[in-house]
């Protein structure tokens, strides 16, 4: 904690002699993406907590990190001894609505321009101009991160072809229509996945998803792609060829936007303020979320029946996996939660079409499981011993697929109060997974009938129960969400072909996390005169542990349920794997 304590007073060294009062620090890069390279992960820098979410205020008197419900225990504990106090977002005030209360009349508060989306920088202002507090992007304090790492070079490759079932030509005129119906000259797209989805190229950028650093300037009889050329190789090149899209250096974006006329229809969440710092004054913007955001959210059929086939190479490597960390803990062999990462990845490279893991791998042992995103590390880890339960989240991204999964299983011998805990958990997974509802209707609704079994019974989790999932891509993708505290709009509406996650939880702090997840992609399941109805099949191939399920807590539909689901998941697997991991899925898979 010295070196964080040291770089938060530069900071106000320096805050001090540029007249600054405020300095902001959000987990965010000019492309406003979730997870970031490492050029960007200043706040991490700054303040030492992980976390893939969270926003640093750095005052004269007070340096306080803002972060959701998913990181509040993590963060207690990296930001201790540090100079650095938590504030729970949700619960306490946010930065905007704080600072305008603690700041005095005509306060400066600085954000660097390039991690600051066009819609933050408007509900800053708004929070701000009672007490007339300026909002500065001009001045850089990052100047204290002398070893800041460069910009990633890794090279572009082209998704494989047999899994592309659009060409990037043929994607570039959906939206060139959307942009005649907004009658919108250009159109900026910031946001990393949709240049990915819309180029049909992927990259290595970002640690886990599939990504690279580029802008993409589109007109109607016009494209370009803004990235180090250097990454392009002949096969990506003729990729963007085919689709006349012409190539350009990353940095002259800011060029190219400065000779632009008429409507620029760009999405403001997906913006930077420094992206747009050269555009002509007379320029209007038609804001909208990007129209590939909400085409890549609808898997076609043929995309789907690829990611069936990743699923089930995907529950073969699992098996794998499971076999060999129950038998090595049969023998006694010492393993740590950061084993676990290492054996997954081991397992999942042997599988057809593997690129690499979609996440950090969440491997948490009894109280380390109560953190919903729990990492361990090198460093830090806990001992696989004794009894308590072990959460492990972890995914892969394949060029036919990318998956999500959580399973909970027991070390040593599980309580009465984590195997009721656990079936509660798994009677709100199952009552997602057999729900029907009108098709359009928002995730938020959909939310409550996936967490009534918990809230019968007072129990609930604080993070969202399911969010959207890529193809070949980013493990969370905008805007499928099902979430009750989410915001209801036209783009969060279950649609047919949204792939998203079932991961309902429930964390009890200092002792154990339950959560189980299946990815789930939404399928019409008919029309009556009150219109059409959805429901969901799951897609995720992977025995549920039935030794932690108090069966006379289930219903017999759910029981049912949960045998159907087991005879699927035995039929699709046993073919792809023998010996140990046969065995293992032959025993876990029994009828209860």
């Amino acid at each position: 904690m010295i070196m964080i304590n040291q770089r938060i007073n530069q900071l106000r060294d320096l805050m001090r002699e540029q007249n600054i009062h405020a300095y902001l620090v959000p987990t965010a890069d000019p492309h406003l993406s979730e997870y970031l390279p490492d050029h960007w992960k200043a706040r991490k820098w700054l303040s030492g907590f992980t976390g893939s979410a969270g926003t640093l205020v750095v005052t004269a008197d007070v340096a306080a990190l803002w972060t959701d419900s998913r990181y509040w225990e993590q963060a207690e504990q990296q930001l201790a001894g540090s100079l650095i106090v938590l504030k729970k977002q949700g619960i306490d005030q946010e930065p905007a609505d704080w600072l305008a209360a603690e700041l005095p009349e005509q306060a400066k508060v600085a954000i660097a321009a390039d991690m600051l989306s066009l819609a933050a920088k408007k509900r800053f202002q708004a929070a701000f101009g009672a007490k007339n507090i300026i909002l500065d992007t001009q001045t850089d304090l990052l100047t204290i991160w002398h070893d800041r790492p460069p910009l990633p070079t890794a090279p572009v490759f082209a998704h494989k072809a047999e899994y592309v079932d659009e060409s990037a030509a043929q994607k570039l005129a959906r939206v060139r229509q959307f942009m005649q119906q907004k009658q919108a000259d250009y159109h900026l797209i910031s946001s990393l996945d949709d240049i990915t989805w819309l180029t049909n190229l992927r990259g290595n950028d970002v640690p886990y998803n599939p990504v690279f650093l580029a802008y993409l300037l589109i007109s109607a009889d016009s494209a370009v792609l803004f990235t180090d050329v250097n990454k392009l190789g002949a096969a990506e090149k003729s990729i963007l060829q085919q689709a006349d899209i012409q190539w350009a250096d990353y940095a002259g974006v800011g060029k190219a936007l400065a000779a632009v006329s008429g409507c620029l229809l760009l999405d403001e969440n997906k913006t930077a303020v420094a992206t747009l710092i050269n555009l002509p004054e007379d320029v209007e913007i038609i804001e909208h979320i990007n129209p590939s955001s909400l085409f890549k959210a609808k898997k076609s059929a043929t995309q789907i029946a690829h990611i069936r086939q990743a699923m089930r190479h995907d529950g073969a490597a699992l098996c794998g996996f499971f076999a060999q960390l129950e038998r090595e803990l049969a023998e006694g062999k010492p393993l740590t939660e950061w084993d676990i990462g290492k054996m997954l990845t081991a397992h999942r490279s042997q599988q057809p079409h593997y690129i690499s893991p979609s996440f950090n791998t969440i491997a948490g042992f009894c109280e380390n499981g109560a953190q919903p995103h729990y990492a361990a590390s090198e460093d830090s880890h806990k001992q696989l011993m004794g009894n308590g339960l072990l959460l492990i989240d972890s995914g892969a991204q394949y060029h036919d697929g990318t998956t999500d999964i959580t399973r909970v299983m027991a070390i040593g011998t599980a309580t009465e109060a984590e195997c009721i805990d656990f079936t509660l958990v798994l009677k709100a997974h199952i009552a997602l997974a057999t729900a029907v509802f009108p098709a359009n209707i928002s995730g938020a609704v959909v939310d409550a009938i996936c967490r009534a079994p918990l809230w019968q019974t007072q129990r609930d989790y604080g993070h969202g129960t399911g969010h959207g999932v890529g193809y070949c891509l980013n493990v969370h993708e905008f805007p499928a969400t099902i979430a009750y505290r989410a915001a209801a709009n036209p783009h969060n509406m279950m649609q047919v072909g949204q792939l998203i996650s079932n991961e309902p939880a429930l964390y009890r702090a200092g002792q154990y996390g339950i959560r189980i997840e299946n990815l789930i992609v939404c399928q019409s399941v008919g029309t009556s005169e009150f219109g059409e109805f959805v429901g969901f099949e799951t897609l995720t191939l992977c025995p549920i542990d039935t030794r932690l399920v108090k069966v006379d807590l289930l219903t017999a539909a759910e029981r049912a349920w949960l045998n159907a689901y087991h005879v699927e998941v035995y039929e699709k697997l046993s073919p792809l794997v023998q010996g140990e991991a046969l065995a293992w899925l032959r025993e876990r898979t029994v009828m209860i």
